[in-house]
């Protein structure tokens, strides 16, 4: 079974992160909630108080095929400021595994300097904050071991590029029809 870990910081957008969990769910991959501050529940932007299945010092990373950070303020900030996080972003950049960033997150990829020469895609706005990428602006974009998205609106598109990543597109199409997502 394929595993996601998906990371909640203070202020994060809670569509962003919940519609990425529950997609995964549903086409059978473990999809992971991760406090990056090992608390038990995580209160996002909107006030939204959601229980985490682990605290960041509790996860064999190793054990993960995917690291997701889903956006909003000031999650995204939160999320960037977690050095064991970065850490491990950088890691699975580098060994080649994947990650993903939606809305403001792709900032981290940009500052981390993962983006250069790589198609990305980001919240409106935030364009210069991908640092060396050829901006794109549809709804979710994957190169090579990165996928990005825009925001909110884009929740399920990042979804099914994750499921299409991990398992396989034709997954993630069938998915998208059930519940009935139009492109």
């Amino acid at each position: 079974m394929k595993r996601a870990a998906i990371f909640f910081a203070a202020g994060y957008e809670e569509i962003e992160a919940l519609t990425v969990v529950d997609l995964l769910r549903r086409a059978g991959i473990e999809a992971v909630c991760v406090a990056t501050d090992n608390e038990k529940y995580v209160t996002g932007a909107h006030k939204i108080s959601v229980e985490m299945d682990a605290g960041i010092d509790e996860i064999d990373f190793d054990s993960f095929d995917i690291l997701v950070c889903p956006g909003g303020m000031p999650g995204t900030r939160n999320l960037e400021a977690c050095e064991k996080l970065t850490s491990q972003l950088r890691s699975f950049y580098e060994n080649g595994k994947l990650i993903a960033a939606i809305c403001a997150a792709p900032s981290i990829f940009g500052h981390m300097g993962l983006l250069e020469g790589r198609k990305a895609c980001i919240f409106p706005g935030m364009e210069a904050e991908l640092k060396g990428a050829e901006v794109m602006y549809d709804k979710a974009v994957k190169a090579e071991n990165i996928i990005t998205s825009r925001g909110m609106g884009t929740a399920i598109a990042f979804g099914l590029e994750i499921i299409a990543a991990l398992l396989d597109r034709e997954t993630a199409d069938r998915l998208g029809e059930k519940i009935v997502y139009t492109v």
